[in-house]
């Protein structure tokens, strides 16, 4: 299982088809669903996974069609689960510790308030594409006890734009030679792009900082 998860966060599909062959799809959708769905779990590659499931969908060793009815569901319920975590168990859960060390950083869901402050309720849509903030933004509308037909509304929406744009963004691209031939650094710039505006928002506030 170790062995696995090294892969899954190393995105080496060609390791997971030769180990696991159909059960890649069971693996991805598992995927998609803890990271959405488990506050412990932000780190795993969300949309560097998808853009990759997209090339490989596109060499056909995956079917897009497949690849886009599980993942969308993986986001969808991964989310929802997380929304009904924060609403009944909310905060105890940084309480929660394995070795002497919480199993989530509070820190996270401080950053996830911020992203609502500036951006209301269509942050649920938004924070699909921002790492950590995408985790944490159904957990902090639970303990928000958001309105669930609101917060389930636009999680549909948000969820269908993530796993669609990404995936199918790896299909049109997948006959790119250049591309396939650097995954690894295509993959980088994905996550580049995801964590920019976390960036330049940590930029702006110390700056602001300095001149007060």
């Amino acid at each position: 299982m170790i062995e696995l998860f090294k892969h899954i966060l190393h995105l080496d599909f060609e390791w997971i088809f030769a180990n696991y062959d159909t059960a890649i799809y069971a693996i991805l959708f598992l995927v998609i669903f803890i990271e959405t769905g488990l506050v412990a779990m932000p780190f795993l590659p969300g949309d560097s996974l998808l853009f990759t499931a997209g090339l490989f969908a596109a060499s056909g060793e995956l079917n897009l069609t497949y690849l886009l009815i599980l993942l969308y569901i993986a986001a969808v319920l991964g989310d929802n689960v997380n929304y009904w975590i924060g609403r009944k168990i909310g905060l105890k859960i940084f309480n929660i510790k394995i070795r002497g060390k919480n199993i989530v950083k509070k820190e996270y869901l401080d950053k996830t308030e911020l992203f609502f402050q500036k951006n209301g309720t269509k942050a649920i849509i938004m924070a699909r594409f921002v790492p950590f903030v995408r985790t944490f933004a159904p957990f902090a509308a639970g303990i928000g006890k958001m309105d669930y037909k609101k917060f389930f509304a636009f999680d549909l929406l948000g969820g269908f734009l993530w796993i669609f744009s990404l995936t199918i963004a790896g299909y049109l691209l997948g006959d790119v030679v250049w591309i396939k031939e650097h995954i690894d650094i295509v993959c980088l710039g994905i996550i580049f792009i995801s964590v920019l505006p976390m960036l330049l928002s940590f930029l702006k506030s110390k700056f602001t900082k300095k001149n007060v």
